[in-house]
């Protein structure tokens, strides 16, 4: 009975070709990257974990209850915005998924990054202020209760929703948890440390907002059908208590490894 119920929940509630397939490319370039570098176990235990993280909040069955339990929506976008990059990036897998490629694949790298152009580009798309910013709006604009209605109703929308707040987590988290100096660090180890405070503040407003306000903000769970059959201010409320307290220890948690990370630079001289 036990593994038939977790057969079921390990289903995909939405089939996809294209999330299993980044899923096997990304693992099997850290397997085969893990066995030309040098990859400590805490580093392989983290990104093990964020990578299941990210497995199971976009390919089981919690993205059925992410569609009919606010809370449940709350908590598959803590995993995919907070919890899951956070774990990944705190492996610094960057070095270890380069050395899973195959020769031609980083000899194509290398010359990618020597090109102005791109450079230019990724220099602007991954400004630190500019993804702090969307690593916030990311968070923010899906609370709209008129953007998040749409969201749930329209598939391409909603598939747009999971993927922008995982990858701007991923972006975010890079930055924060980059254990070299800057440069070639885009941000200094000092800066690291505050821009949690930034990006926390309008989260802890906004999860308390929802939280005590009285009025049914996302009525979209009522016409989806309640998993639970929980009463709507308590899922409002529940989901609200997400996003004010769990994910703000989230990024509490990534200041504290920031911090950790400059201290080690101040030690070895390297600031």
């Amino acid at each position: 009975m036990f593994a038939m119920s977790l057969l079921q929940f390990l289903i995909p509630w939405e089939p996809s070709i294209v999330l299993p397939m980044i899923f096997i490319a990304a693992g099997a370039l850290y397997l085969r990257g893990a066995c030309h570098i040098q990859v400590s176990r805490a580093r392989r235990i983290a990104f093990w974990s964020g990578f299941a993280l990210f497995y199971l909040a976009l390919q089981t069955r919690v993205d059925y209850y992410a569609e009919h339990e606010f809370f449940a929506h709350r908590s598959q976008h803590l995993v995919l915005h907070h919890l899951a990059p956070l774990l990944v990036m705190a492996s610094y897998p960057i070095s270890v998924l380069h050395a899973g490629l195959p020769l031609r694949g980083r000899m194509c790298v290398r010359a990618c990054r020597q090109t102005a152009a791109l450079r230019a580009i990724l220099n602007a798309l991954l400004h630190p202020a500019l993804v702090s910013i969307i690593f916030l709006v990311s968070v923010l604009i899906w609370l709209v209760p008129s953007i998040q209605f749409l969201s749930m109703i329209d598939a391409r929308l909603y598939r747009f929703m999971n993927g922008s707040v995982a990858v701007t987590g991923l972006a975010y988290w890079g930055i924060l948890l980059d254990h070299r100096p800057a440069p070639p660090a885009r941000l200094r180890a000092g800066l690291r440390v505050l821009s949690p405070l930034f990006t926390m503040t309008p989260q802890i407003l906004a999860g308390a907002y929802i939280t005590f306000t009285q009025r049914d903000l996302y009525p979209i769970f009522d016409l989806c059908g309640r998993a639970f059959g929980l009463p709507a201010q308590v899922d409002q409320s529940i989901g609200g208590l997400i996003l004010w307290i769990p994910a703000s220890l989230v990024e509490a948690i990534g200041s504290l490894i920031a911090l950790r990370r400059w201290m080690r630079l101040s030690q070895r001289g390297r600031l």
